[in-house]
């Protein structure tokens, strides 16, 4: 198993930043791919940013320029890193890895951490 511990939510002023942190930890295993999703009241779930094995990444148009999704090979660890912040970004974020297996592939999810932007 696979556990995904998440940092960094909390309440701030449009404009203001904010850094998200994922850090992994359980027996051996390896990273796909690595991505944040965010979810806000009445809405489906969304990706904000993606990040593969081999360095590619994805944005939500709504985020690009604003967010930056990075990680830490070393520490298992992702990071997402938000710039300008709108209102519009207040959800709650969520910490997604893909892990390779025998059969496939697995998805692991955190807890979610809960990002409000004030106007």
């Amino acid at each position: 198993q696979v556990q995904l511990v998440e940092s960094g939510g909390g309440l701030v002023q449009a404009g203001g930043s904010l850094r998200l942190s994922c850090a992994a930890s359980g027996s051996s295993f390896s990273i796909d791919a690595m991505g944040w999703y965010r979810q806000a009241p009445g809405k489906q779930r969304e990706l904000v940013a993606r990040l593969s094995s081999g360095g590619t990444t994805n944005y939500a148009d709504s985020v690009k320029g604003r967010f930056t999704i990075s990680r830490d090979n070393a520490k298992n660890t992702v990071y997402l890193q938000m710039n300008s912040l709108k209102p519009e970004d207040t959800a709650v974020y969520y910490c997604n890895i893909v892990v390779p297996n025998r059969w496939g592939f697995m998805n692991y999810w955190g807890q979610g951490t809960q990002v409000t932007v004030s106007s």
